[in-house]
């Protein structure tokens, strides 16, 4: 019955059906042949996904980052960014690097992120720093998996919800392996930029004031993961509850202290809401009905005798599960990768000996990897869009950036500290 439902989702999927819909008609088998569930039962399972009180968490995050955005935060976050690494050289490649950095802790969505930076630094990376179109399209692109790991990433929010790990450990994990891919990234845009003689973005090195001036100009956004990581840690609310905070935080700065925000503004931001959230919620509510299919025919438990039958040493399960998430990235959207193939596989990570939170953070980068990948990385197509980039020669600048990527997952998996550090000493 397993590869009945996983050939009819390959097949939905294979001729354009949309993957929400593919997910609930793979599951009819279940519901239709086996006679052990009525139909019925699906509609009930896709009420109750959407009845979670951690699930409050996404559309508050979501308000908070539409809301931030509509404050001129993000004109400030570039200045601040463009001071900071402006002058080495790179420039601009540098300059996204850091502002996906910064940027993780408000839009939490790393392909909102990778659509934002190129239509706001990939003209100027292109015409007056010396990347090819192709260059600046791969390391906006890359840039933007940063966002995965740094709070609160939307990612983190669902694999929390969906696999029963504690969101708040999830994002104090986060913390230290985003920086840490953050400083990969700038040395190997560095290298590169070394090689083929991009030009800095500024010619001399910022003066101290200049860079004060621009972090205080700032200093509502880059308080805005601060503030999470204070309110976990003292137990001022839970995940659900920092949203609701955030997103009142981020009407106070939208109009009383940047006062930019107005109620058109408002208004634009709340209906982008309604409709990232709608796909979202679609995405949970069809993933619940699969799940539910899945987990009746007992699909996490075959599944992990079949990999344990294969291997049982720890080290090659993870290599097994990390080549099956960097697949199914390269097939499916991020929120759907998380909500369909994170509780099949974790129990078996989990059996294996990882830790949860560790394997948490290590999973969602990997997954957002998998959207930098053809033949439906969305990441990818939506910077190649924009920068009317083919995908070849996409594929071909990217080699740098997936070595990067590949010498980060290797210290995250060898050094668990990295993502267990801040959520044992804090929580």
């Amino acid at each position: 019955m397993l590869l009945l439902i996983g050939g009819l989702f390959a097949f939905f999927l294979v001729v354009g059906m949309p993957v929400a819909f593919a997910l609930a008609l793979a599951s009819i088998p279940v519901f239709v042949l086996t006679g052990t569930m009525p139909p019925t039962v699906a509609v009930q399972k896709m009420v109750t996904a959407t009845q979670s009180f951690p699930l409050l968490a996404v559309p508050f995050f979501i308000l908070s980052g539409n809301l931030m955005n509509a404050t001129g935060i993000t004109s400030r976050l570039v200045n601040f960014a463009r001071l900071l690494t402006g002058w080495m050289a790179g420039g601009l490649g540098q300059v996204s690097i850091v502002l996906s950095m910064l940027m993780g802790g408000i839009s939490g969505s790393a392909v909102a992120d990778a659509g934002m930076e190129a239509r706001l630094l990939g003209p100027g990376m292109i015409n007056q720093g010396g990347y090819s179109k192709a260059a600046a399209a791969a390391v906006i692109a890359f840039g933007s998996v940063i966002t995965a790991t740094i709070p609160p990433s939307i990612g983190l929010i669902l694999f929390g919800f969906i696999n029963e790990v504690s969101i708040g450990r999830l994002f104090l994990a986060g913390v230290i392996p985003g920086i840490l891919l953050t400083v990969i990234l700038m040395i190997t845009a560095w290298l590169v930029a070394k090689r083929n003689n991009y030009a800095p973005d500024l010619e001399t090195l910022p003066t101290f004031r200049e860079l004060s001036a621009s972090f205080l100009d700032s200093i509502w956004a880059i308080a805005f993961p601060v503030i999470l990581i204070v309110g976990f840690r003292f137990g001022f609310f839970t995940a659900t509850e920092a949203g609701a905070f955030l997103a009142f935080y981020a009407l106070i700065v939208g109009f009383f202290i940047h006062r930019e925000l107005t109620l058109e503004a408002l208004y634009d931001a709340m209906k982008d809401t309604v409709a990232d959230l709608g796909m979202v919620m679609l995405l949970i509510m069809m993933a619940a009905v699969l799940g539910y299919a899945v987990t009746i025919e007992r699909g996490p438990q075959q599944i992990t005798e079949f990999v344990t039958s294969l291997t049982s040493q720890p080290v090659m399960i993870l290599i097994l599960i990390v080549v099956l998430l960097i697949v199914s990235g390269m097939f499916l959207e991020g929120a759907a990768n998380i909500l369909l193939i994170t509780p099949i596989v974790l129990p078996v990570l989990v059996h294996a000996g990882y830790d949860p939170v560790h394997m948490g953070i290590l999973i969602v980068t990997l997954i957002n990897l998998g959207g930098l990948t053809p033949p439906v990385g969305i990441i990818m197509f939506t910077v190649c869009g924009i920068l009317d980039v083919k995908t070849g020669s996409f594929a071909r600048a990217s080699i740098p950036y997936f070595a990067a990527i590949l010498v980060f997952l290797v210290l995250l998996v060898m050094f668990p500290q990295l993502s267990l550090l801040m959520p044992g000493r804090l929580m």
